[in-house]
Protein backbone atom coordinates (compact mmCIF):
# COMPACT_ATOMS: atom_id res chain seq x y z
CA UNK A 1 0.00 0.00 0.00
CA UNK A 2 2.69 2.27 0.84
CA UNK A 3 5.24 1.35 -2.13
CA UNK A 4 5.01 4.43 -3.91
CA UNK A 5 6.17 6.16 -1.05
CA UNK A 6 9.87 7.87 -2.23
CA UNK A 7 12.04 9.99 0.06
CA UNK A 8 13.73 13.52 -1.27
CA UNK A 9 17.63 13.45 0.39
CA UNK A 10 17.22 17.37 1.01
CA UNK A 11 13.89 17.43 2.77
CA UNK A 12 13.56 16.18 6.28
CA UNK A 13 11.83 12.67 5.75
CA UNK A 14 9.85 12.99 8.95
CA UNK A 15 8.18 15.86 6.59
CA UNK A 16 7.72 13.93 3.52
CA UNK A 17 6.24 10.60 5.34
CA UNK A 18 3.76 13.10 6.87
CA UNK A 19 2.74 14.85 3.36
CA UNK A 20 2.36 11.71 1.76
CA UNK A 21 0.25 10.43 4.22
CA UNK A 22 -1.49 13.86 4.18
CA UNK A 23 -2.28 13.14 0.61
CA UNK A 24 -3.36 9.35 1.07
CA UNK A 25 -6.09 10.80 3.77
CA UNK A 26 -7.43 13.85 1.53
CA UNK A 27 -7.48 11.60 -1.84
CA UNK A 28 -9.68 9.03 0.05
CA UNK A 29 -6.98 6.33 -0.24
CA UNK A 30 -7.29 6.09 3.66
CA UNK A 31 -10.36 6.17 4.70
CA UNK A 32 -11.89 7.96 8.30
CA UNK A 33 -11.79 5.70 11.04
CA UNK A 34 -9.30 3.90 9.58
CA UNK A 35 -6.55 2.01 11.53
CA UNK A 36 -3.00 3.02 10.42
CA UNK A 37 0.06 0.65 11.31
CA UNK A 38 2.00 1.20 14.39
CA UNK A 39 5.07 3.32 14.24
CA UNK A 40 7.25 0.41 14.45
CA UNK A 41 5.27 -1.42 11.35
CA UNK A 42 5.04 1.62 9.20
CA UNK A 43 9.04 2.05 9.97
CA UNK A 44 10.02 -1.51 9.36
CA UNK A 45 7.66 -1.52 5.45
CA UNK A 46 9.30 1.91 4.96
CA UNK A 47 12.80 1.17 6.01
CA UNK A 48 12.55 4.51 8.12
CA UNK A 49 14.10 4.93 11.52
CA UNK A 50 10.58 4.59 13.82
CA UNK A 51 11.55 8.32 14.97
CA UNK A 52 10.96 8.97 11.91
CA UNK A 53 7.58 7.72 12.10
CA UNK A 54 6.51 8.80 15.41
CA UNK A 55 7.51 12.69 14.40
CA UNK A 56 5.26 12.18 11.33
CA UNK A 57 2.34 11.00 13.17
CA UNK A 58 2.02 13.17 16.09
CA UNK A 59 2.34 16.00 13.46
CA UNK A 60 -0.72 14.68 11.62
CA UNK A 61 -2.28 14.78 14.80
CA UNK A 62 -1.92 17.96 15.48
CA UNK A 63 -3.06 19.24 12.07
CA UNK A 64 -6.03 16.89 12.55
CA UNK A 65 -5.43 14.54 10.11
CA UNK A 66 -5.28 11.76 12.63
CA UNK A 67 -6.34 10.33 16.22
CA UNK A 68 -5.08 7.85 18.41
CA UNK A 69 -6.91 5.93 20.83
CA UNK A 70 -4.77 4.70 23.78
CA UNK A 71 -3.77 0.63 23.41
CA UNK A 72 -5.52 0.20 20.14
CA UNK A 73 -3.04 3.06 17.71
CA UNK A 74 -3.56 5.13 15.50
CA UNK A 75 -6.39 5.75 13.36
CA UNK A 76 -7.40 8.06 10.16
CA UNK A 77 -9.85 11.01 11.72
CA UNK A 78 -13.01 12.67 9.42
CA UNK A 79 -11.57 14.68 7.29
CA UNK A 80 -13.99 16.09 4.92
CA UNK A 81 -13.05 18.08 1.38
CA UNK A 82 -16.18 18.65 0.00
CA UNK A 83 -16.28 20.57 -3.20
CA UNK A 84 -18.60 23.34 -3.40
CA UNK A 85 -20.84 24.28 -6.55
CA UNK A 86 -18.60 24.72 -9.81
CA UNK A 87 -18.18 28.26 -11.02
CA UNK A 88 -16.25 28.98 -13.89
CA UNK A 89 -15.59 33.23 -14.63
CA UNK A 90 -14.52 34.84 -17.37
CA UNK A 91 -11.23 36.59 -15.83
CA UNK A 92 -9.55 38.52 -19.37
CA UNK A 93 -13.09 40.07 -19.50
CA UNK A 94 -13.09 41.33 -15.61
CA UNK A 95 -9.34 42.65 -15.66
CA UNK A 96 -9.19 46.53 -15.39
CA UNK A 97 -7.96 48.62 -18.15
CA UNK A 98 -4.76 49.00 -16.02
CA UNK A 99 -4.30 45.34 -15.95
CA UNK A 100 -4.82 45.05 -19.62
CA UNK A 101 -2.07 47.89 -20.24
CA UNK A 102 0.16 46.37 -17.75
CA UNK A 103 -0.22 43.50 -19.82
CA UNK A 104 0.62 44.85 -23.00
CA UNK A 105 3.59 46.58 -21.59
CA UNK A 106 5.30 43.95 -20.33
CA UNK A 107 7.95 43.20 -22.34
CA UNK A 108 8.72 40.25 -20.98
CA UNK A 109 5.30 38.52 -22.53
CA UNK A 110 5.76 40.38 -25.55
CA UNK A 111 9.26 40.34 -26.37
CA UNK A 112 11.07 37.74 -27.74
CA UNK A 113 13.10 35.43 -25.24
CA UNK A 114 16.07 33.60 -24.72
CA UNK A 115 16.34 30.41 -25.75
CA UNK A 116 19.40 27.58 -24.15
CA UNK A 117 22.56 28.37 -26.94
CA UNK A 118 21.50 31.60 -27.85
CA UNK A 119 23.88 34.45 -27.12
CA UNK A 120 22.16 37.57 -25.67
CA UNK A 121 22.78 40.95 -25.23
CA UNK A 122 19.53 42.04 -23.91
CA UNK A 123 20.03 42.42 -20.18
CA UNK A 124 21.65 44.92 -18.50
CA UNK A 125 22.34 43.46 -15.00
CA UNK A 126 25.47 42.90 -13.65
CA UNK A 127 27.85 40.01 -14.07
CA UNK A 128 26.89 37.68 -10.90
CA UNK A 129 30.26 36.18 -11.71
CA UNK A 130 31.77 38.93 -10.00
CA UNK A 131 30.04 39.10 -6.62
CA UNK A 132 31.93 38.61 -3.29
CA UNK A 133 29.66 35.30 -2.07
CA UNK A 134 32.23 34.83 0.60
CA UNK A 135 32.15 38.57 1.69
CA UNK A 136 28.40 38.17 1.55
CA UNK A 137 27.82 35.32 3.81
CA UNK A 138 30.42 37.20 6.54
CA UNK A 139 28.32 40.19 6.60
CA UNK A 140 25.16 38.13 6.91
CA UNK A 141 26.57 36.32 9.50
CA UNK A 142 27.88 39.50 11.21
CA UNK A 143 25.05 41.43 11.12
CA UNK A 144 22.52 38.28 11.99
CA UNK A 145 25.13 37.55 14.77
CA UNK A 146 24.19 41.30 16.10
CA UNK A 147 20.59 41.26 16.28
CA UNK A 148 19.14 38.10 15.07
CA UNK A 149 15.92 37.74 15.87
CA UNK A 150 15.19 41.43 15.18
CA UNK A 151 15.71 41.65 11.38
CA UNK A 152 13.48 38.52 11.09
CA UNK A 153 10.07 40.82 12.76
CA UNK A 154 7.88 43.86 11.38
CA UNK A 155 10.15 46.78 10.30
CA UNK A 156 9.75 50.52 9.42
CA UNK A 157 8.33 51.88 6.47
CA UNK A 158 10.66 54.11 5.97
CA UNK A 159 13.80 51.56 6.66
CA UNK A 160 16.65 50.67 8.38
CA UNK A 161 18.04 52.87 10.60
CA UNK A 162 21.30 52.25 10.14
CA UNK A 163 21.03 52.33 6.77
CA UNK A 164 19.31 55.34 6.24
CA UNK A 165 22.06 56.84 8.06
CA UNK A 166 24.58 54.96 5.48
CA UNK A 167 22.76 56.64 2.71
CA UNK A 168 22.31 59.94 3.72
CA UNK A 169 26.38 60.37 4.32
CA UNK A 170 26.94 58.52 1.08
CA UNK A 171 25.15 61.19 -0.65
CA UNK A 172 26.42 63.92 1.60
CA UNK A 173 29.91 62.55 -0.27
CA UNK A 174 27.97 63.34 -3.52
CA UNK A 175 28.15 67.10 -2.42
CA UNK A 176 24.24 66.75 -1.61
CA UNK A 177 22.90 68.97 1.38
CA UNK A 178 20.55 66.65 3.58
CA UNK A 179 19.17 70.07 5.14
CA UNK A 180 15.50 69.85 5.16
CA UNK A 181 15.77 66.54 3.00
CA UNK A 182 14.72 62.73 4.41
CA UNK A 183 15.46 59.25 2.83
CA UNK A 184 13.32 56.15 2.57
CA UNK A 185 13.92 52.85 1.72
CA UNK A 186 12.42 51.42 -1.55
CA UNK A 187 11.93 48.23 -3.20
CA UNK A 188 14.14 48.88 -5.81
CA UNK A 189 13.86 51.84 -8.55
CA UNK A 190 10.60 50.88 -9.65
CA UNK A 191 9.08 51.35 -6.24
CA UNK A 192 10.52 54.62 -6.15
CA UNK A 193 9.22 55.60 -8.89
CA UNK A 194 5.53 54.30 -8.64
CA UNK A 195 5.61 56.06 -5.10
CA UNK A 196 6.89 59.70 -6.38
CA UNK A 197 4.50 59.66 -8.76
CA UNK A 198 1.97 58.45 -6.54
CA UNK A 199 2.53 61.30 -4.30
CA UNK A 200 2.97 64.07 -7.03
CA UNK A 201 0.83 63.01 -10.37
CA UNK A 202 -2.45 62.44 -11.52
CA UNK A 203 -3.76 61.01 -14.50
CA UNK A 204 -3.76 63.59 -17.47
CA UNK A 205 -0.91 65.28 -15.69
CA UNK A 206 2.04 66.07 -17.67
CA UNK A 207 5.57 65.11 -17.15
CA UNK A 208 8.84 65.64 -19.21
CA UNK A 209 11.51 63.02 -20.27
CA UNK A 210 14.28 62.72 -21.92
CA UNK A 211 13.66 60.62 -25.21
CA UNK A 212 14.23 57.81 -25.46
CA UNK A 213 14.20 56.79 -21.86
CA UNK A 214 14.14 53.84 -19.54
CA UNK A 215 11.31 51.61 -20.86
CA UNK A 216 9.93 51.03 -16.94
CA UNK A 217 9.74 54.47 -16.28
CA UNK A 218 8.33 54.91 -19.39
CA UNK A 219 5.93 51.69 -19.13
CA UNK A 220 5.19 53.09 -14.94
CA UNK A 221 3.79 56.46 -16.59
CA UNK A 222 1.67 55.27 -19.26
CA UNK A 223 -0.10 52.87 -16.66
CA UNK A 224 -0.54 55.86 -14.52
CA UNK A 225 -2.00 57.53 -17.19
CA UNK A 226 0.64 60.56 -17.65
CA UNK A 227 0.96 63.33 -20.62
CA UNK A 228 4.53 62.22 -21.72
CA UNK A 229 6.38 64.55 -23.24
CA UNK A 230 9.68 63.46 -24.85
CA UNK A 231 13.01 65.89 -25.17
CA UNK A 232 15.55 64.79 -27.94
CA UNK A 233 18.60 63.88 -26.81
CA UNK A 234 21.70 65.61 -27.79
CA UNK A 235 25.54 64.61 -27.31
CA UNK A 236 25.43 66.01 -24.06
CA UNK A 237 22.03 65.27 -22.88
CA UNK A 238 18.29 66.50 -23.58
CA UNK A 239 18.28 69.49 -25.91
CA UNK A 240 17.49 72.53 -23.92
CA UNK A 241 15.61 74.98 -26.16
CA UNK A 242 13.13 72.01 -26.85
CA UNK A 243 12.84 71.60 -22.94
CA UNK A 244 12.43 75.47 -22.74
CA UNK A 245 9.74 75.33 -25.04
CA UNK A 246 7.60 72.39 -23.53
CA UNK A 247 7.83 73.77 -20.05
CA UNK A 248 6.62 77.23 -21.26
CA UNK A 249 3.00 76.04 -23.40
CA UNK A 250 2.61 72.80 -21.61
CA UNK A 251 1.55 71.85 -18.08
CA UNK A 252 3.65 69.79 -16.51
CA UNK A 253 3.87 68.82 -13.08
CA UNK A 254 7.40 67.04 -12.85
CA UNK A 255 10.31 66.00 -14.82
CA UNK A 256 11.68 62.39 -15.14
CA UNK A 257 15.52 63.11 -15.93
CA UNK A 258 18.63 59.99 -16.27
CA UNK A 259 21.69 62.58 -15.97
CA UNK A 260 24.56 59.89 -15.87
CA UNK A 261 24.90 57.08 -17.72
CA UNK A 262 21.19 57.52 -19.61
CA UNK A 263 19.47 54.40 -20.30
CA UNK A 264 19.59 53.81 -23.06
CA UNK A 265 22.25 56.25 -24.62
CA UNK A 266 24.48 56.09 -22.03
CA UNK A 267 25.51 59.37 -22.41
CA UNK A 268 26.38 61.51 -19.47
CA UNK A 269 24.93 65.15 -19.11
CA UNK A 270 27.54 67.81 -19.09
CA UNK A 271 27.83 69.97 -16.12
CA UNK A 272 26.82 73.16 -17.91
CA UNK A 273 23.74 71.68 -19.03
CA UNK A 274 22.87 69.98 -15.42
CA UNK A 275 22.99 73.74 -14.38
CA UNK A 276 20.56 75.24 -16.96
CA UNK A 277 18.39 72.47 -16.41
CA UNK A 278 17.78 73.47 -13.26
CA UNK A 279 17.17 76.56 -13.79
CA UNK A 280 14.75 76.14 -16.52
CA UNK A 281 12.93 73.83 -14.21
CA UNK A 282 13.26 76.04 -11.47
CA UNK A 283 11.68 79.23 -13.66
CA UNK A 284 8.76 76.84 -14.24
CA UNK A 285 8.60 75.74 -10.30
CA UNK A 286 8.72 71.82 -11.78
CA UNK A 287 10.42 69.00 -9.68
CA UNK A 288 12.69 66.94 -10.88
CA UNK A 289 12.78 63.36 -9.86
CA UNK A 290 16.23 62.12 -11.24
CA UNK A 291 16.93 58.45 -11.58
CA UNK A 292 20.72 58.05 -9.98
CA UNK A 293 21.51 55.11 -12.61
CA UNK A 294 24.62 53.52 -12.69
CA UNK A 295 26.40 56.62 -11.46
CA UNK A 296 29.27 54.59 -9.62
CA UNK A 297 30.62 52.67 -13.00
CA UNK A 298 32.43 56.28 -14.02
CA UNK A 299 34.87 54.97 -16.52
CA UNK A 300 36.91 58.09 -17.14
CA UNK A 301 36.74 61.74 -16.76
CA UNK A 302 36.00 63.63 -13.61
CA UNK A 303 33.14 63.21 -11.35
CA UNK A 304 29.83 64.94 -12.12
CA UNK A 305 27.73 65.68 -9.16
CA UNK A 306 23.69 64.59 -9.00
CA UNK A 307 21.07 66.94 -9.67
CA UNK A 308 20.47 67.00 -6.35
CA UNK A 309 23.61 67.74 -5.78
CA UNK A 310 24.10 70.81 -7.41
CA UNK A 311 19.99 72.15 -6.50
CA UNK A 312 21.83 72.85 -3.16
CA UNK A 313 19.51 73.47 -0.48
CA UNK A 314 16.96 73.80 -2.87
CA UNK A 315 13.89 71.23 -2.29
CA UNK A 316 12.98 70.88 -5.68
CA UNK A 317 15.13 67.55 -6.75
CA UNK A 318 13.52 64.15 -6.03
CA UNK A 319 16.60 61.31 -6.03
CA UNK A 320 15.40 57.92 -6.59
CA UNK A 321 18.82 55.45 -6.24
CA UNK A 322 19.48 51.91 -5.88
CA UNK A 323 22.47 49.45 -6.58
CA UNK A 324 20.68 46.61 -8.30
CA UNK A 325 22.71 47.43 -11.91
CA UNK A 326 26.31 47.19 -9.98
CA UNK A 327 25.04 45.51 -7.27
CA UNK A 328 23.00 42.08 -5.84
CA UNK A 329 19.91 43.07 -7.91
CA UNK A 330 18.40 40.33 -6.40
CA UNK A 331 17.98 42.20 -3.03
CA UNK A 332 15.19 44.81 -4.58
CA UNK A 333 16.83 47.50 -2.47
CA UNK A 334 16.56 51.60 -3.71
CA UNK A 335 15.95 54.76 -1.82
CA UNK A 336 14.51 58.13 -2.34
CA UNK A 337 15.67 61.18 -1.26
CA UNK A 338 13.80 64.50 -1.45
CA UNK A 339 11.78 67.13 0.47
CA UNK A 340 11.20 65.94 4.42
CA UNK A 341 7.45 66.59 4.02
CA UNK A 342 7.09 64.75 0.47
CA UNK A 343 9.10 61.82 1.90
CA UNK A 344 6.76 61.82 5.13
CA UNK A 345 3.87 61.46 2.62
CA UNK A 346 5.66 58.90 0.68
CA UNK A 347 5.97 56.66 3.69
CA UNK A 348 1.99 56.83 4.64
CA UNK A 349 1.69 55.48 0.60
CA UNK A 350 4.48 52.70 1.27
CA UNK A 351 3.06 51.34 4.44
CA UNK A 352 -0.31 51.28 2.61
CA UNK A 353 1.17 49.47 -0.33
CA UNK A 354 3.45 46.72 1.28
CA UNK A 355 4.43 47.88 5.24
CA UNK A 356 8.32 47.80 4.37
CA UNK A 357 10.74 46.15 2.52
CA UNK A 358 12.38 43.45 4.17
CA UNK A 359 14.59 44.58 7.31
CA UNK A 360 17.10 40.81 6.71
CA UNK A 361 17.93 42.31 3.00
CA UNK A 362 18.32 45.80 4.54
CA UNK A 363 20.62 44.77 7.45
CA UNK A 364 22.67 42.72 5.34
CA UNK A 365 23.21 45.34 2.85
CA UNK A 366 23.96 47.49 5.55
CA UNK A 367 26.62 45.30 7.08
CA UNK A 368 28.24 44.80 3.35
CA UNK A 369 28.49 48.49 2.04
CA UNK A 370 29.54 50.00 5.97
CA UNK A 371 32.59 46.70 6.16
CA UNK A 372 34.47 48.06 3.14
CA UNK A 373 33.31 45.50 0.98
CA UNK A 374 31.04 47.29 -1.35
CA UNK A 375 34.62 49.44 -2.04
CA UNK A 376 36.52 46.31 -2.53
CA UNK A 377 33.78 44.96 -4.88
CA UNK A 378 33.63 48.48 -7.14
CA UNK A 379 37.25 48.65 -7.77
CA UNK A 380 37.13 45.43 -9.63
CA UNK A 381 33.53 45.76 -11.34
CA UNK A 382 34.87 49.08 -12.69
CA UNK A 383 37.69 47.82 -13.93
CA UNK A 384 36.23 45.15 -15.87
CA UNK A 385 33.41 46.67 -16.96
CA UNK A 386 35.32 49.59 -18.28
CA UNK A 387 37.08 46.88 -20.09
CA UNK A 388 34.15 45.67 -21.50
CA UNK A 389 32.82 48.86 -22.57
CA UNK A 390 35.81 49.92 -24.34
CA UNK A 391 35.52 46.53 -26.40
CA UNK A 392 32.15 46.98 -26.78
CA UNK A 393 31.90 50.62 -28.47
CA UNK A 394 35.70 49.71 -30.28
CA UNK A 395 34.12 46.14 -31.42
CA UNK A 396 30.75 47.72 -32.40
CA UNK A 397 32.22 50.48 -34.63
CA UNK A 398 33.93 48.08 -36.12
CA UNK A 399 31.61 45.06 -37.24
CA UNK A 400 28.24 46.75 -37.18
CA UNK A 401 27.50 49.48 -40.20
CA UNK A 402 25.98 52.37 -38.04
CA UNK A 403 24.66 56.21 -38.35
CA UNK A 404 26.50 56.45 -34.36
CA UNK A 405 27.24 54.10 -31.61
CA UNK A 406 26.23 55.52 -28.48
CA UNK A 407 27.45 55.47 -24.72
CA UNK A 408 29.98 56.62 -22.23
CA UNK A 409 29.61 54.26 -19.90
CA UNK A 410 27.37 51.82 -17.76
CA UNK A 411 26.25 48.52 -18.91
CA UNK A 412 25.29 48.98 -22.11
CA UNK A 413 26.07 51.05 -25.83
CA UNK A 414 23.01 52.41 -28.12
CA UNK A 415 23.33 51.65 -32.10
CA UNK A 416 22.05 53.87 -34.41
CA UNK A 417 21.47 52.73 -37.68
CA UNK A 418 20.87 54.58 -40.74
CA UNK A 419 17.61 55.82 -41.54
CA UNK A 420 15.18 53.01 -43.26
CA UNK A 421 16.96 50.16 -41.34
CA UNK A 422 14.22 48.88 -39.04
CA UNK A 423 15.85 46.99 -36.06
CA UNK A 424 12.92 44.67 -35.17
CA UNK A 425 13.83 43.20 -38.78
CA UNK A 426 16.83 42.90 -38.00
CA UNK A 427 16.00 41.53 -34.52
CA UNK A 428 13.98 38.86 -35.85
CA UNK A 429 16.87 37.56 -38.60
CA UNK A 430 19.37 38.24 -35.56
CA UNK A 431 17.12 35.87 -33.45
CA UNK A 432 16.51 33.10 -35.94
CA UNK A 433 20.50 32.77 -35.94
CA UNK A 434 20.78 32.55 -32.69
CA UNK A 435 21.37 36.14 -31.12
CA UNK A 436 19.17 38.46 -28.86
CA UNK A 437 19.65 41.86 -28.24
CA UNK A 438 16.70 44.91 -27.01
CA UNK A 439 15.10 46.94 -30.09
CA UNK A 440 15.20 50.55 -29.44
CA UNK A 441 11.56 51.79 -29.81
CA UNK A 442 10.50 50.29 -26.70
CA UNK A 443 12.86 53.51 -25.16
CA UNK A 444 10.96 56.22 -27.47
CA UNK A 445 8.08 58.34 -26.10
CA UNK A 446 7.15 58.73 -29.43
CA UNK A 447 7.27 55.67 -31.41
CA UNK A 448 10.50 56.18 -32.76
CA UNK A 449 13.98 55.06 -32.68
CA UNK A 450 12.63 52.80 -35.21
CA UNK A 451 16.80 52.40 -36.40
CA UNK A 452 17.87 51.79 -33.13
CA UNK A 453 19.07 48.92 -30.36
CA UNK A 454 20.53 48.47 -27.37
CA UNK A 455 23.59 46.50 -26.38
CA UNK A 456 23.76 45.09 -22.98
CA UNK A 457 27.32 43.72 -22.41
CA UNK A 458 27.99 43.47 -18.39
CA UNK A 459 27.48 39.05 -18.74
CA UNK A 460 29.51 38.71 -22.12
CA UNK A 461 33.24 38.43 -23.05
CA UNK A 462 35.00 39.68 -25.40
CA UNK A 463 35.14 37.26 -27.60
CA UNK A 464 31.60 36.65 -27.44
CA UNK A 465 30.94 40.29 -28.18
CA UNK A 466 33.09 39.76 -31.20
CA UNK A 467 31.51 36.65 -32.71
CA UNK A 468 27.53 38.21 -31.96
CA UNK A 469 28.21 41.64 -33.21
CA UNK A 470 29.81 40.17 -36.38
CA UNK A 471 26.72 38.63 -36.83
CA UNK A 472 24.40 41.68 -35.95
CA UNK A 473 27.16 43.67 -38.57
CA UNK A 474 26.20 41.10 -41.25
CA UNK A 475 22.60 40.89 -41.04
CA UNK A 476 22.87 44.90 -41.00
CA UNK A 477 24.79 44.79 -44.71
CA UNK A 478 21.95 41.99 -46.18
CA UNK A 479 19.60 44.71 -45.45
CA UNK A 480 21.20 47.63 -46.68
CA UNK A 481 22.00 45.95 -49.44
CA UNK A 482 18.29 45.01 -50.21
CA UNK A 483 17.23 48.32 -49.63
CA UNK A 484 19.85 49.67 -52.21
CA UNK A 485 19.22 47.24 -55.21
Amino acid sequence: MFGDFKINERRPTYLQLKEYLKRQILNGILQSGERLPSTRELATILQLGRNTVILAYQDLEEEGFIYTVRGQGSFVAEVTVKQGETTSLSWPAMLTPQAVSASQLDIEKTELKWERGMLSFKSIAPDGGLFETEDFKKAFLDRFTLEGEKLLNYGYAKGYKPLLEYLINYLKNKGVDPEGKDLIITNGFTEGLNLVLAGICQPGDGIVTENPTHNTALKIMKLRKLKIFGIRMEEEGLNLKQLAETLSTQAVKAGFLIPSYHNPTGLVMSPEKRIEVLKLFSRYQVPIIEDGFNEELRYSGSHVAPLLALSGKGNNVVYIGSFSKILFPGLRIGWVMGDADLIAALESIKRSMNIHTTFLDQALLYEYLQNGSFEKYLRRARNLYRQRHQAAVRLASELIPHQRIWGEGGLHIFVELAEGINARQVLAECYRRGVLFMPGDLFYTDGGGKNTFRLGIARVTEEQMARGFALIGQVISEFEEVKDA
